[in-house]
């Protein structure tokens, strides 16, 4: 391997400084995005209209919820750097050039995946979510838990939408074929599923958002791992 001679602990300490200075980042990103957030709030909240605050600093907390999700977000291309350069350091020499492919490409997905969830399932998800207000049950939502809800889940979807990703990488050292991710095909829709659930609010329609593009991913990262495979 690239680093066979270094010990564990010598790759903790690696890991732990790569996470440090991402977290420095996102954290002085933080800063920079906490200024607009005047601007940034009316597009975040287009799909509800109007929140409202039901606790004296929760105004605050969610101002600084916008900034750090913010944040992460402007800070990610850095954050995947450090994710792909960790992994590199247990690669052959060989295989050490992946990382340079996938690290942009990583990145394109990351915000691909964020873009759709922001387009597309949080205005269905809280329409739908949003509908089941009658009469005698008014939706009074609370700012707080509506942009947790936006921000957790634009973020789930930039995480799952490196499921093609993964299965090339896999491909391309040896630990995957086409055949095997075909033949899983049944497992990965359980799994698949029962993750959405896990991930998302406990409505069906969320869900299916969130599962029917993991299960296009998922038969795109087979074509991927067909592209690269090359039988032994």
């Amino acid at each position: 391997m690239a680093d066979e001679t270094r010990t564990f602990t010598e790759h903790l300490d690696e890991l732990r400084s790569r996470l440090i200075k991402s977290v420095i980042l996102v954290i002085i990103m933080a800063g920079v995005v906490y200024n607009f957030i005047k601007v940034i709030m009316p597009s975040l909240i287009k799909p509800v209209g109007k929140l409202v605050f039901i606790a004296p600093q929760e105004a605050f907390i969610t101002n600084v919820k916008i900034a750090l999700f913010g944040g992460l977000f402007l800070a990610s291309p850095f954050v995947l750097y450090q994710i792909w350069r960790f992994i590199s350091a247990g690669l052959e020499k060989n295989e050490i050039k992946y990382t340079l492919i996938f690290g942009p490409l990583s990145f394109l997905f990351f915000l691909i995946g964020i873009t759709f969830a922001y387009l597309i399932v949080v205005p269905l998800g809280v329409k739908f979510l949003l509908g089941f207000a009658t009469e005698y049950v008014t939706p009074m939502i609370s700012v707080s838990k509506y942009i947790s809800f936006v921000g957790a889940l634009t973020l789930a979807f930039g995480v799952i939408f490196q499921l093609p990703l993964v299965s090339l990488f896999l491909t391309k050292l040896g630990v995957t074929t086409p055949s095997f991710l075909s033949k899983k095909r049944k497992h990965a829709i359980v799994l698949i599923f029962i993750l959405a659930a896990i991930i998302t609010p406990p409505d069906i329609v969320t869900q299916c958002l969130m599962a029917v593009p993991l299960l296009v991913l998922y038969e795109i990262g087979i074509m991927f791992s067909k592209m690269v495979y090359k039988p032994s």
